[in-house]
């Protein structure tokens, strides 16, 4: 399939910059597959599209402060981008500055980090000294890896609240280094409803990675290799998915869930408990065989989640949702409005 065929033209002011607060009263596009009907509702008004036969399945991965400033014994900056840990002080890394084949830089406290090159990678190593707690020492100076669009002058914004928004209530297991940007609309009280409700909810970890935000650059999107990121279904999870694969409807909270679950679930309507990687690539064509309904938020023109999306509604269909969301002026991407498409 060409490129071409998941573009669409977005006005640059619908790109939030800043969530919505509450952020449950977001604006949600709901999308019903059968009857086609659009209905413009506000985030929690989710509750009453579902029952007791309904499974939300969310991503309690945490979001590290991956972005970390640094000076090299020049005295010129260089900018480090985690990715993902190899050992507990060891991480895969980007880096913005020139240096050689390796260099030692100083963090805002003080504190030093190795860099090394990888021959013929992008990636870099990147080797804290002297920590016995490597995600304490990111807290204290490590910055919010908020993806590009959103813009913030670094010298001068609020670390606390931007790293709050961009964290989901129930994140759980540190890791990623994107948001899992679905679940930002949950509040506590929302989830407590929805229990209250009957309505099940289960967690699933999949560490979202620098790639969700990498443009596809072939022609042909079947020739896109796609990033690979480590996710965990725990046993209790996979039996309470499985039970309703069989008895009910089985909701994915965002693309990444819906990754973990297509690429741990059978051709029986079953998912397993595992703990990997996968690197699934899911544009149209592709059959899906656990979800039944997907909660997720409006994404960039040409991108593997808007391809995702386009897999589950039809990719026509999709577009025209988009042009509504245009027209109605929801607010899009990863501080933006919702959809719900079952």
């Amino acid at each position: 399939m060409d490129i071409e065929l998941f573009d669409y033209d977005l006005p640059v002011q619908l790109i939030a910059q800043q969530p919505h607060i509450p952020r449950d009263e977001c604006r949600l596009m709901v999308c019903n597959k059968k009857t086609g009907r659009i209905e413009h509702r506000i985030f929690k008004d989710l509750i009453d599209y579902l029952d007791e036969n309904d499974l939300l399945v969310l991503n309690n991965t945490k979001v590290i402060p991956a972005r970390l400033l640094a000076k090299k014994p020049s005295g010129g900056k260089i900018e480090i981008f985690l990715l993902k840990p190899i050992t507990k002080n060891r991480f895969y890394c980007l880096t913005k500055g020139k240096f050689k084949n390796t260099t030692i830089a100083t963090l805002k406290n003080g504190s030093r980090v190795k860099i090394a090159k990888i021959p013929g990678k992008m990636e870099r190593v990147v080797e804290f000294e002297n920590t016995n707690d490597t995600f304490e020492l990111l807290e204290s100076v490590g910055e919010v890896p908020l993806p590009p669009y959103i813009k913030r002058d670094y010298n001068n914004y609020n670390k606390e609240k931007d790293f709050e928004y961009y964290q989901t209530v129930f994140a759980k297991k540190e890791g990623a280094v994107a948001s899992p940007t679905a679940g930002l609309h949950f509040t506590q009280n929302l989830i407590e409803t929805l229990k209250n409700k009957g309505i099940k909810i289960t967690y699933i970890t999949l560490h979202v990675g620098i790639g969700t935000f990498m443009p596809v650059k072939e022609k042909e999107i079947e020739k896109h290799k796609m990033h690979s990121e480590e996710f965990e279904i725990s046993k209790e999870s996979a039996e309470i998915i499985n039970h309703y694969a069989r008895n009910g409807r089985v909701i994915a909270v965002g693309t990444t869930v819906v990754r973990a679950l297509e690429a741990a679930s059978n051709n029986k309507r079953e998912v397993k408990p595992i703990k990997t990687s996968t690197d699934i690539f899911i544009y149209p064509g592709y059959k899906f065989k656990i979800i039944d309904g997907l909660i997720t938020n409006f994404h960039l023109p040409k991108s593997t989640l808007l391809m995702l999306v386009s897999a589950f509604y039809e990719r026509e269909k999709i577009l025209d949702c988009y042009k509504k969301a245009i027209d109605e002026q929801y607010r899009f991407f990863s501080f933006g409005d919702a959809m719900f498409i079952f």
